[in-house]
């Protein structure tokens, strides 16, 4: 058994049905998609999911980057079962009964609120070679309300149970008022809260929104394709800070390329685990994988050296596989 108690891990985010299929260059071409990009879908990309769903051979996976990285958490630690919590909406519609099945054979503690106005979230994966194109139709995702959810008493009583709090950057886009009611509530308890930049549209585009939930951010985690990322991870980490009594850590990855953690005034790098090209099958969860295994030492006091190799692990192991699955167990020292 692990030392991570039930429910000492908490996650709010964007609950989607993954909607995975190996596409051609002429899908991508006509709705307009970079080969490995993440955005958010507008009217022009409404009947990509029915296309996909026509042509290609498509695998359904429950999704959504926070719901990904409780799951991979909850995985690597094993038991006890439901050490990690999970927000989010849902529709009540079958896309929905999925979810929350598989939340359950997960062994997440998944508290969903459900409404009728919107259907559940989808988001195509569109995979050519090594590389996905995300593109996220939120519907229900994004009509969480803090109000109607967060505020009641059982559940902000879930929320207090935690000592580590994780929430993708797309959540930003969603409710605010809810990442910054968990962030104050982490902060005032000298708890850790962690925060993940997500996608470039997230930094471009709610800048504001991410900047005031900045200063309570313990851990950052980002996915770099620059050049100077050690120069961003030290600007990152010197950002104004709420909690004074912990510095804060930012963890920024690179694909292949090695792992760069900067923490108080160094800068430190951890190279990823080898991966041959040819046992890649889909990249797709590798960045959830990466941050629930970081997550799931995290929550059981190891050091920072040992979350990074968790991380690692857990990254080597979906990008073999298709979606963010894994086998039974883990096989991690």
């Amino acid at each position: 058994m692990s030392s991570a108690s039930p429910n000492s891990l908490f996650g709010m985010g964007n609950p989607l049905l993954d909607i995975c299929a190996v596409v051609d260059k002429d899908l991508l071409d006509k709705y307009n998609l970079k080969p490995n990009d993440q955005i958010l879908a507008e009217d022009k990309h409404k009947a990509l999911f029915e296309e996909m769903v026509k042509k290609f051979k498509v695998e359904y996976h429950a999704g959504g980057a926070t719901q990904n990285s409780i799951k991979v958490a909850q995985w690597m630690i094993q038991e006890p079962h439901n050490v990690g919590t999970f927000f989010g909406c849902i529709g009540k519609d079958k896309f929905g009964e999925i979810l929350k099945q598989k939340a359950k054979e997960a062994h997440i503690d998944a508290h969903y609120y459900e409404q009728n106005e919107e259907p559940t979230g989808t988001c195509a994966a569109c995979i050519t070679g090594d590389n996905r194109s995300l593109v996220a139709n939120l519907a229900a995702a994004n009509c969480y309300k803090k109000e109607k959810h967060l505020d009641l008493e059982e559940n902000w009583e879930l929320v207090k149970k935690a000592k580590v709090y994780y929430i993708a950057g797309f959540f930003l886009t969603v409710s605010l008022e809810s990442i910054l009611k968990v962030a104050k509530h982490a902060s005032e308890n000298n708890k850790l809260f962690c925060l993940n930049l997500s996608a470039p549209f997230i930094c471009q585009f709610f800048k504001d929104n991410l900047m005031q939930v900045m200063p309570y951010v313990d851990v950052l985690f980002g996915n770099e394709t620059t050049e100077d990322v050690k120069e961003i991870a030290k600007k990152a980490q010197a950002l104004p800070k709420v909690n004074t009594k912990r510095q804060r850590i930012v963890v920024l990855t690179q694909g292949k390329d090695e792992t760069v953690m900067a923490q108080s005034d160094k800068v430190l790098t951890f190279p990823v685990l080898k991966v041959e090209p040819k046992d890649i099958v889909d990249t797709n969860g590798a960045g959830d994988a990466f941050v629930g295994g970081f997550l799931s030492e995290l929550v059981q006091d190891k050091p920072l050296d040992q979350c990074v190799k968790a991380a690692h692990y857990s990254a080597n192991v979906i990008i073999r596989r298709a979606g963010c699955t894994f086998p039974e167990k883990p096989d991690f020292k």
